[in-house]
């Protein structure tokens, strides 16, 4: 019988791992979740079950050992990944990927803030709410659907300054807080860098007089920014995406054979940072794919965190 209902749980997970956790994601030993609503999250939709982390190894969108895949997701938390050693007084907030219906939090999150906090770098992750918390494709219907509210979106942009109004009790620098996405992630980052004001929910206490704007952004193998669904065929930003002046530092990241998020995601979004003025810097490989984190494989591509650190060092967001 328990075999049984293993098969089943991993048709309906679409994979099964060697292992997997019947109960909501946890943070490693001595670290907490925050929430990031003082009351229920605004705009919040039906569960469509509990929430649920499973740990995978077959997912062909994954480089080199298992990882966390986590679904449903209601109540919307932080955890604070504190420095080591020497504190830069810089803070990189990380959205993790899964296409705006899951998380991969180990992949695009854990294993992300232990490299950043190695650095001297504080490190927040984000377990914002899925599934269909922003423009995602549907299978059923083969095609691209926009939610009615950006939940996502609003859980990124109140993470941004529940953060800066509470960077003095971290030891964080107000001025050097950024973000950093991946895939789906990617998108939360190119967003909550372009549109800051007004926010996608009333305020509620605060913290919420604190800007939303980073200081910087990070978006790796982003998607969602191009409009590949609308049949033109110009290259054409997402219009979800306004980019002006007051856009902070970008720093893009993709492969072009990325096979789930073309490379003119990142292109698209480059030449509307480029034309507005706002400093960019650009990395495309020709090899590497999707969804490799900060997993070395044999593509140059994946040294990338040493291409980050240069960048932050360049914009003085890391001293020399």
């Amino acid at each position: 019988m328990m075999k049984l209902l293993l098969v089943a749980s991993c048709a309906i997970f679409a994979f099964c791992g060697p292992s997997a956790q019947a109960s909501p994601w946890q943070p490693s030993s001595g670290l907490t979740q925050v929430p990031i609503w003082p009351g229920a999250a605004p705009d919040a939709q039906p569960a469509a079950g509990p929430e649920v982390a499973t740990t995978t190894g077959k997912d062909d969108l994954v480089v080199g050992k298992p990882y966390v895949w986590v679904e449903n997701v209601t109540q919307p938390t932080m955890t604070v990944y504190p420095p080591k050693g020497k504190n830069t007084g810089a803070a990189v907030i990380v959205f993790p990927g899964g296409g705006f219906m899951g998380l991969a939090m180990d992949l695009e999150g854990t294993e992300v803030c232990d490299w950043l906090t190695s650095k001297g770098v504080s490190c927040v992750l984000l377990k914002y709410r899925v599934p269909r918390s922003e423009d995602y494709y549907d299978q059923k219907l083969h095609r691209h659907v926009e939610p009615k509210v950006p939940t996502a979106f609003q859980d990124a942009q109140r993470t941004i300054s529940l953060v800066r109004s509470r960077a003095a009790q971290w030891g964080i620098d107000s001025r050097k807080i950024g973000v950093m996405g991946f895939s789906a992630g990617g998108y939360l980052a190119a967003k909550t860098s372009t549109e800051f004001a007004p926010r996608a929910y009333q305020p509620v206490d605060a913290a919420d007089k604190e800007s939303c704007r980073p200081d910087f952004s990070v978006p790796i193998y982003p998607g969602h920014l191009w409009k590949s669904h609308d049949k033109s065929p110009e290259l054409k930003l997402n219009p979800g995406i306004h980019v002006t002046r007051q856009t902070p530092p970008i720093f893009l990241l993709q492969a072009e054979d990325d096979y789930v998020d073309n490379v003119n995601q990142s292109l698209v979004f480059y030449i509307a940072l480029k034309n507005a003025g706002v400093p960019a810097e650009m990395h495309l490989y020709a090899q590497g794919g999707h969804a490799f984190g900060l997993r070395r494989t044999k593509f140059p591509i994946t040294g990338w965190p040493q291409l980050v650190e240069t960048w932050l060092r360049t914009i003085g967001m890391l001293s020399e």
